[in-house]
């Protein structure tokens, strides 16, 4: 399968990007460690991952803190190496944890009524029991200029993924970086 990864860091001038390797990575602390080598001080970095139009990912480190996560379709993301890492992260934070993904993740109404009406346990979950759909904190970018509202709508039915990652970029002001590494 075929995936783009960039990260982007924060610095005094603006953003750095360069486009990464995943090879390495089989935990989130790998993932988590790849972004703070390449953080300025305790300067925000970011990791923007997508396969093959299935899916995005993006995780934001700062300094010492746990990263935040969020994907695109967590059920998308869990068939593959890389999103698994991080949609397994998000579900194993707890049983209490995993009841607030409605206050993270709000469903619309009618996934909602569909899923509380079927008698399929799997009518709201794909790939291993992971929600299709939105996954984890659509905040992380919100004190850059992208609304929660703003990345819950590039996940959206018939948004794609590449598409994405661009325009979440331009909304933290870091488009042509980026589009320079893809």
């Amino acid at each position: 399968m075929a995936y783009f990864a960039a990260v982007l860091a924060r610095t005094s001038g603006g953003w750095d990007v360069s486009e990464t390797e995943l090879d390495d990575v089989e935990t989130l602390t790998d993932l988590a460690d790849l972004a703070r080598e390449a953080a300025q001080d305790d300067d925000s970095v970011l990791i923007f991952i997508e396969q093959e139009d299935a899916w995005f990912a993006v995780l934001r480190v700062d300094g010492e803190e746990d990263p935040r996560i969020f994907v695109s379709d967590g059920a998308a993301a869990a068939r593959s190496s890389y999103g698994s890492i991080l949609t397994d992260e998000l579900l194993d934070r707890g049983a209490d944890d995993f009841d607030e993904l409605d206050r993270l993740v709000d469903l619309d109404e009618d996934a909602e009524a569909d899923a509380e009406d079927s008698d399929d346990e799997d009518s709201a979950t794909g790939h291993g029991g992971v929600p299709i759909g939105p996954l984890g904190d659509p905040e992380l970018l919100a004190d850059f200029g992208l609304a929660a509202d703003g990345l819950r709508e590039l996940s959206g039915e018939g948004a794609l993924p590449g598409d994405a990652l661009g325009e979440i970029a331009e909304a933290i002001g870091c488009g042509e970086v980026l589009e320079a590494v893809r």
